[in-house]
């Protein structure tokens, strides 16, 4: 069976239809409740939500937040030790609070979860609980729970509600835009990537822009 390159993976992304995504996603259904699942602690592990390096500067920039009050190194991989995490990663995640939970997330008085960066939120957040399933690309958000066509949904609540036309293209125009972003992301990684030696205490995170240090800054600089 033939193995997908990401290339080949990136070709599929980009003719994927908007129309088709859309029909799936509407009979799947979905509607948020608000429930904040997807924006907290799961169990013993914090919440996790991959975002871009162009992402986290739109997010800075929105809030006012540094780059290390907006993302963390993806925990993956790395090893901890006396003087703290340590290691290379390949991926950036959404900062997270005392308890685990995205720094973005609030909730009100009746205990409805809240984005304090909504129309900032980045692309993962948009599409979540849906992916697309191309031949080889991993599932970030783990097992789906049903799927229709390319279309994979994972754990949620708000599944099988009804959906509006409108709502339903426009997630899945966000759901095309992710999965064309993440493949261009993962080959850029590749293409820049160089062996870093981290000292203890020490992490780089390789992005689609080089090695960096956890506060974002250019490793080399």
């Amino acid at each position: 069976m033939h193995t997908l390159t990401l290339e080949e993976e990136l070709a599929r992304a980009r003719e994927l239809s908007v129309d088709e995504l859309a029909d799936a996603i509407e009979s799947i259904g979905f509607e948020c409740t608000r429930c904040g699942a997807c924006c907290t602690r799961d169990g013993d592990d914090d919440h996790t939500a991959t975002v871009f390096p162009d992402e986290v500067r739109r997010l800075e920039d929105a809030t006012g937040r540094e780059w290390r009050d907006v993302a963390r190194p993806m925990p993956y991989g790395l090893t901890e030790t006396d003087e703290g995490l340590s290691g290379e990663t390949f991926e950036w995640a959404l900062q997270t609070d005392a308890c685990g939970d995205c720094v973005f997330y609030e909730e009100d008085d009746a205990g409805r979860g809240a984005c304090v960066a909504h129309d900032d939120r980045p692309l993962i957040c948009r599409t979540y609980p849906f992916s697309v399933a191309l031949g080889g690309t991993s599932q970030p958000m783990g097992e789906a729970v049903d799927e229709e066509g390319l279309v994979r949904a994972h754990e949620c609540e708000g599944l099988g509600r009804d959906i509006s036309r409108e709502d339903a293209e426009e997630l899945a125009q966000a759901l095309k835009e992710r999965a064309v972003r993440e493949l261009e992301e993962a080959i850029a990684v590749r293409d820049t990537y160089r062996p870093a030696d981290p000292d203890p205490g020490e992490v780089v995170v390789h992005d689609s822009e080089g090695a960096k240090r956890a506060d974002g800054s250019p490793l080399e600089e």
